[in-house]
């Protein structure tokens, strides 16, 4: 194996074990949502991503229809989500935020963002500057994995 490559492997299991330990973290603070890890990622789709279809949204979070339609019934019983008949299909409904389903997602958004600025405050003024120039960067690894 190169040394180059030697790096790069690396380097992409540092990133593998920071991500792993970085998400652990924000599940402890994801809890105080009320929701299940399932419901709160369906409702960032909906919140960030838009309405959409019961079958995207299933595919957006890698789960069968069935799995899906648990999860969406359990964010309508809770007033979070709701189903209206799709504007192009009879046979389709779209699933969409309620306000109050907003407001929650959002909250939430604001937790993980105090609990990692109150982190990055307490890095060192160049490590975090290290940080800072590389969030972008991360952002656009995310963005490669995914595709």
């Amino acid at each position: 194996m190169s040394e180059r490559n030697t790096d790069l492997r690396e380097a992409a299991s540092q990133l593998n074990s920071a991500a792993i330990h970085l998400l652990r973290g924000m599940r402890a603070i994801d809890r105080e949502s009320g929701l299940t890890p399932a419901r709160l990622s369906a409702m960032s789709v909906l919140v960030f991503g838009g309405p959409c279809t019961l079958g995207r949204l299933a595919a957006i979070e890698g789960v069968a229809g069935p799995t899906m339609t648990r999860i969406v019934d359990g964010l309508v019983e809770l007033g979070l989500a709701l189903r209206q008949p799709h504007p192009d299909s009879g046979r389709s409904v779209r699933i969409s935020a309620t306000p109050d389903g907003e407001a929650v997602m959002h909250a939430a958004r604001a937790r993980r963002i105090d609990a990692l600025v109150r982190v990055l405050e307490e890095l060192p003024a160049g490590d975090r500057a290290r940080v800072l120039a590389a969030a972008p960067l991360l952002g656009r690894v995310a963005e490669l994995v995914q595709a």
